[in-house]
């Protein structure tokens, strides 16, 4: 049997699929636990304005996540750090407004939720009401499991985040890959299990050994999400810029640049400037009389 003869069914003719369904509704939480039970493999994105989402919702794909990776792609800072909760608010209601049928979450930026519980559902219900997303991420396992298990009990759906968390980058002195060795294997198998317990829908697994990520995915009842942690997690996450190549220089070694859209609009950008200096445009087509 081939491997594409093994491949869950994501074509049109089923309908619930995640990528490739005819659903035009909202996907939910209920239809990623459904895709997870199925096996069900799905792609998620980031995204941060309506125009991109519209254009990702329009290709199929399901869940886009508004990160705080913004900060470094978007926003122009050198980490996740410095993004606010304002700014996450105003790119998440963009990409609410951008897209029909895609799960959009949101992420909550350091300094929203780790004071507590309380903390965090200040921040999230704020979140879900001015922005319409359909649930929040937050990173950390068992230290953040009391903020998990309040906002799922107060009705919004949370995605955990574990393993390399870029909100830690000063903690981690960059940005190493997580889950190396037994005893901090161990630890990422407690911080899963107790997302799980706490209630989250998924977890995304970030610079995790792919052996361990896939003994994760198998472990928990609730879909994985991976980013740089191998190819068994049930679903797959790129930052938009750095899978479209928007991004210059290097990128992380997980990702794989599926066009070179940064030398496309490079290239838009100098034919532009050309036919302006030459006083090629406007031309008669362009003008008004």
């Amino acid at each position: 049997m081939t491997h594409a003869q093994n491949a869950p069914d994501s074509s049109p003719a089923n309908p619930k699929a995640l990528y490739g369904g005819t659903s035009s509704r909202r996907i939910t939480v209920r239809d990623i636990a459904a895709a997870k039970a199925r096996g069900e493999k799905w792609p998620m994105l980031t995204a941060y304005d309506a125009m991109t989402a519209s254009v990702f919702d329009e290709a199929g794909i399901p869940v886009l996540l508004v990160g705080d990776s913004m900060g470094n792609c978007h926003l122009g800072y050198e980490s996740t750090v410095p993004v606010t909760l304002d700014e996450i608010a105003v790119l998440s209601a963009a990409v609410v407004r951008g897209s029909k049928r895609a799960l959009v979450v949101a992420d909550l930026p350091f300094g929203t939720y780790q004071e507590g519980p309380v903390q965090a559902l200040r921040s999230a219900t704020r979140l879900v009401k001015e922005t319409g997303v359909g649930a929040i991420k937050l990173e950390g396992g068992e230290r953040s499991a009391e903020q998990i298990r309040l906002l799922v009990d107060a009705g919004i759906p949370v995605m955990a985040h574990i393993g390399l968390t870029p909100q830690s980058v000063n903690a981690f002195g960059g940005y190493p890959v997580q889950g190396r060795g037994e005893e901090a294997a161990q630890q990422l198998l407690r911080d899963a299990k107790a997302v799980q317990d706490a209630g989250a829908f998924s977890v995304v697994l970030e610079l995790v050994p792919a052996e361990l990520a896939a003994e994760v995915t198998r472990t928990l009842h609730i879909p994985t999400v991976g980013i740089g942690a191998g190819p068994d997690c049930d679903a797959q996450v790129l930052v938009w810029t750095d899978m479209a190549g928007m991004t210059s220089g290097r990128v992380p070694r997980f990702v794989k640049q599926y066009a070179d859209v940064r030398a496309s609009l490079t290239d838009a950008a100098r034919a532009f400037g050309a036919d302006v200096t030459a006083g090629a445009y406007p031309a008669e087509a362009h003008s008004f009389h």
